[in-house]
């Protein structure tokens, strides 16, 4: 009976160390794990790369007012069949900013969504990216009428950098460039914990996340 006291206790104990990790810095304690996990699923598909869209995830008072190469390449990143039709596309335009946004997806494609006439499909085009990954965290969540307040930081793992030993470097970097610190592709996760500790050196934002039919949806995203 006191070994499964023990393995209760222990599995509490490790259970709550990933709930302080996965918590971090994140000050509404009304937040559920369950409701974490899908704000940071929605961020993955809507946060880019820069080499493409010029911001990981640009600024804006309305969905509407978008970069429109940033919101093309969202959609285009969440489109799973490689032979596409129109209303595929903008179907899954309205999946992803909801049914209220107005912007139609162009006849004639996109740099990296072509159109083919013959056969009345779009085709992506493969993108080539750099070796900067663009990377968020989730800073703070704040349960808002309808929906979230969402607060990000923002950094790169620059994994082009290699030692005499062959073992490659992650280089943290904010967005200006500049290094905030580095670690052994070995120790990945220490990227993470390396941002965590240098806030202050990294750019902020602030997303509002809208909550319906159970989907996310972003509304507006705010600079600092």
């Amino acid at each position: 009976m006191k070994k499964l006291w023990m393995i209760i206790v222990i599995l509490a104990v490790i259970f709550l160390g990933m709930l302080g990790y996965k918590n971090i810095k994140i000050k509404k304690s009304n937040i559920s794990m369950e409701e974490i996990e899908k704000i940071e699923s929605y961020m993955n598909q809507i946060y880019m790369w820069k080499e493409v869209t010029g911001e990981a995830l640009p600024c804006f008072e309305t969905i509407d007012e978008a970069n429109e190469r940033w919101i093309w390449q969202v959609v285009q990143k969440n489109l799973e069949d490689y032979e596409l039709s129109y209303e595929q596309i903008q179907n899954k335009t309205k999946e992803l900013f909801g049914q209220n946004f107005t912007k139609e997806f162009p006849k004639q494609g996109t740099e990296y969504l072509v159109y083919e006439e013959e056969n009345n499909k779009y085709y992506p085009i493969e993108i080539n990216l750099d070796q900067q990954e663009d990377v968020f965290l989730l800073n703070q969540i704040n349960r808002i009428t309808k929906g979230y307040e969402v607060e990000i930081i923002e950094y790169i793992e620059d994994y082009s950098q290699t030692t005499k030993e062959e073992n490659h470097q992650i280089v943290i970097r904010n967005l200006k460039g500049e290094e905030i610190g580095r670690v052994n592709s070995q120790e990945e996760k220490e990227a993470k914990e390396i941002a965590k500790s240098n806030v202050d050196k990294l750019t902020k934002k602030k997303l509002v996340l809208k909550l319906e039919n159970e989907t996310l949806q972003v509304e507006r995203v705010y600079c600092y």
